[in-house]
């Protein structure tokens, strides 16, 4: 199978950190293709770095159906930018690595807290924990003081601010698991748990073990209603989309 793993920025390094992490998880035969749109914002840590991101998303979802016979999409930024939207662009699997994190964090522990970014992203966090219905088991959202670039230019000094917040997380949150709140992080998920002693969930690699399996059950994106194909005056369905 084909794993279109979209990186919604144009910072390459992370991209290229993210083909390299999901090379090592997955299977033999699943074949991993990790992108950045030609053009977004170098990184999102806001609603309008989002509301910038998604055109580029769209469009790589619609070249993966229309080009490069691709089986199942992650969207691999925190905030999953456009993830409703790339749904109705295919009948593949869509994840968003937010989405994907939660489900599991709720399965390995009863209660997680997520460790981000900055703190303008708290909010839109909060906002993406509730709307997935995870708002019991979530503890809390805990936001770094650092910025998403940060974790590409000092990683050192970045995740050690990370360890910090997920060590207080346990402490006082009683938090079970801890949840990345940013694919800068994922590559770094083994040695933060090992700092912390508790499960340590990164949404990328999640995402990418469920696409695997729910390719496997031959289960994709229902166009029963919601996520139906767009109207045709709009986009022919996922094949002949054109965002300027």
């Amino acid at each position: 199978m084909r794993i279109k793993i979209i990186n919604p920025n144009t910072t390459q390094s992370f991209t290229d950190a993210l083909q390299r992490l999901a090379d090592t998880v997955a299977r033999p035969d699943t074949e991993i293709l990790a992108v950045s749109p030609a053009s977004g914002p170098a990184s999102i840590e806001s609603f309008y770095d989002e509301a910038l991101a998604v055109p580029g998303v769209l469009e790589e979802i619609a070249k993966g159906d229309r080009e490069q016979d691709i089986d199942a999409y992650v969207l691999a930024c925190f905030g999953d930018p456009g993830l409703y939207a790339a749904r109705e662009l295919t009948d593949k699997p869509v994840l968003g690595i937010a989405e994907a994190a939660f489900h599991l964090a709720a399965m390995v522990g009863a209660c997680f807290s997520v460790v981000t970014t900055a703190p303008r992203v708290r909010f839109m966090t909060e906002h993406l924990v509730s709307r997935y219905g995870f708002g019991e088991q979530c503890k809390k959202v805990r936001t770094t003081p650092i910025q998403v670039l940060d974790l590409a230019h000092s990683p050192d000094t970045a995740i050690a601010k990370v360890i910090a917040e997920c060590l207080l997380a346990r402490e006082e949150d009683k938090a079970e698991a801890i949840v990345l709140g940013c694919a800068g992080m994922s590559q770094y998920r083994a040695y933060i748990e090992q700092e912390i002693g508790i499960p340590v969930i990164d949404g990328t690699v999640t995402a990418v073990k469920l696409c695997e399996a729910m390719v496997d059950m031959k289960l994709g994106t229902s166009k029963v209603l919601t996520f139906n194909w767009p109207r045709p005056e709009l986009a022919n369905p996922g094949r002949n989309l054109k965002i300027a």
